[in-house]
């Protein structure tokens, strides 16, 4: 497993003046050779420098924003990181490597412009839904963001082929293995996908975080972005769902019912305003709950006769 360690550089903006003035020195020695017949070696070490010494040089300088890093190597062998805004100067031998193809703006693998550059800065991955079966073997369409940072830039370059690549493998087996450890909504279960999105996502972040922490990858956030059942089974499952809503809905009419029932002849007895027996107590309790439970509105008949 490599370490990402510091890489040697000095300040570039020195190696630039000094060489740009060598690189006038060798032209006015050309020319004043021209012009004044001087000593041909003068010329000679004048031309040498400006086509070898000179672009290598040149090469050395390296350029870095704010959150950017250079991994650099040595004829094959990794000799430090540069991190850090500024202006360098670094062997000019050495290589930097980015294995990777990411186009940060859309959060897409193999979209992007291969550069040697690496961002540190917070990244997101979008990857496109995926069809699961939940826990109960419905399938359903799942998508996730995830929020990440590099965090060792050599156990990105070196440890895994391609870093963003690994992540969004890693990102689609970790969604697959927990979505089918819980069901899309399931009343009787302590967690479901729909019910318990903020959970699931944690769960989600830490386990992908296992499995890329030796990628050097740093996983910030995981968000689901989308969940639904598959087009299959959506009208089924939406059917389902408007049947049990219609059936708490009935328990809870029901069971209001029974208990302004309840409170009637409790009331009634307990006022003395009317003596009823079992049998005219359950012909009332029928018709309150008639008229209590019904869906319309009910049509009440006057009896202005004597109640027996």
């Amino acid at each position: 497993m490599t370490t990402e360690k510091k890489a040697p550089a000095i300040s570039g903006m020195g190696v630039l003046v000094l060489n740009c003035l060598l690189a006038l020195a060798a032209v006015s020695v050309c020319i004043y050779e021209q012009v004044y017949s001087l000593p041909t070696m003068l010329t000679t070490a004048g031309i040498v420098y400006l086509f070898l010494p000179c672009p290598l040089l040149f090469a050395g300088l390296k350029v870095l924003k704010p959150r950017e890093a250079l991994v650099l190597t040595l004829f094959g062998s990794y000799i430090g990181t540069l991190k850090g805004p500024g202006f360098f100067f670094v062997n000019p031998f050495a290589v930097s490597v980015n294995p990777t193809d990411f186009n940060a703006s859309s959060g897409k693998i193999g979209r992007g412009t291969k550069g040697k550059i690496i961002s540190l800065k917070t990244l997101t991955l979008n990857n496109d839904p995926q069809k699961i079966n939940d826990k109960a073997g419905n399938p359903i369409n799942i998508a996730i963001v995830v929020i990440w940072r590099v965090v060792d830039t050599a156990k990105a370059v070196f440890d895994v082929d391609n870093y963003t690549e690994f992540l969004s493998i890693q990102c689609d087996s970790a969604l697959r293995g927990m979505v089918s450890q819980y069901a899309y909504d399931d009343k009787d279960a302590e967690i479901s996908l729909r019910g318990n999105s903020s959970e699931i996502a944690e769960k989600l972040r830490a386990e992908i975080q296992t499995k890329v922490g030796a990628a050097g990858i740093d996983i910030q956030e995981a968000r689901i972005t989308h969940l639904s059942y598959a087009p299959e089974i959506a009208a089924a499952m939406l059917q389902r769902q408007q049947a049990a809503a219609i059936i708490d809905a009935r328990q809870m009419i029901v069971d209001g019912a029974v208990g302004m029932v309840e409170m009637a002849l409790d009331k009634l007895s307990d006022k003395h305003i009317v003596e009823l027996d079992e049998e005219r107590k359950a012909a009332m309790v029928s018709n309150l709950l008639v008229v209590l439970c019904s869906n319309k509105d009910a049509q009440p008949i006057v009896n202005s006769g004597s109640l027996y």
